[in-house]
């Protein structure tokens, strides 16, 4: 779908992905800043052999590659690794790119890059709990690295994340990422989206939901009310649920979804 295979080998990071299930269509699903795939699992299991996956460990987490500080971590270097993803593991153009939390402004930072590059984009996106800037959201107040390190550690335990990023990743990507303001790329992106938020979100406030929804010229909007911030763990078969509706209402997404 690209041109990643003529980089040189040295040029190019190393991807951890897995692909599960046998669907006609495709999803490529990504995590938020402190977890890995093993984020969506509820959700693969859920929907069973309806979708065929592609989940790609984020750089810095588990076997990706690992970056040696901030600059190594920005929307855009993620975004590089997630158009290598698609170009290397998506062989249909019935796909869909999906983000959780962090996941959501990868998938903006990707959609902005695959259209730069003027290769296939996504039938639709799937944006949950996450904002359009993340400047105004307030993940984590620490300042110094190792303060910082405790409230990562702090947060993991609340979040009940199953094989949790690397810490240092952690650190590194939100002192990276933590200014960004991706506002303006919404009005750009002419596809329909299905934005799933919990009404009680903790980590990105209901009203980043409403911003996504206002910017973005197809969107559709799902609450899950008193819903917080794991949705993918602890609201998984309303979240399903909404997927499902919204895959049925895209012709050519319906098509290869009920073969």
């Amino acid at each position: 779908m690209n041109n990643f295979n003529k980089l040189p080998a040295q040029a190019v990071p190393a991807m951890d992905v897995v692909c599960r299930g046998g669907g006609g269509i495709t999803i490529v699903a990504l995590h938020g800043i402190q977890g890995t795939r093993a984020s969506w699992q509820p959700l693969t299991e859920a929907l069973g052999e309806q979708v065929r996956w592609v989940l790609p460990n984020m750089r810095g987490r588990a076997a990706a590659f690992r970056g040696q500080g901030s600059a190594d971590y920005s929307l855009e270097e993620f975004a590089a690794d997630i158009a290598r993803v698609i170009a290397c593991y998506v062989t249909t153009p019935r796909y869909v790119l999906a983000g959780w939390s962090m996941g959501v402004s990868v998938t903006l930072a990707t959609m902005a890059l695959l259209k730069e590059q003027g290769v296939p984009l996504p039938q639709a996106l799937i944006l949950m709990s996450g904002s359009p800037v993340l400047q105004q959201t307030s993940w984590f107040h620490a300042d110094g690295h190792e303060a910082l390190l405790q409230e990562i550690a702090t947060r993991e335990q609340r979040l009940g994340l199953r094989d949790a990023a690397d810490r240092d990743a952690v650190a590194w990507t939100w002192h990276s990422i933590s200014q960004t303001d991706q506002r303006a790329l919404l009005p750009t992106m002419d596809l329909p989206v299905l934005i799933v938020h919990g009404s009680a979100d903790e980590d990105s406030p209901y009203a980043h939901a409403r911003m996504l929804a206002d910017g973005l010229p197809q969107a559709r909007l799902y609450t899950i009310d008193q819903a917080m911030h794991s949705i993918l763990t602890q609201n998984t078969a309303q979240v399903a649920e909404a997927m499902r509706a919204f895959i049925s209402d895209i012709p050519t997404l319906r098509s290869s979804h009920e073969k």
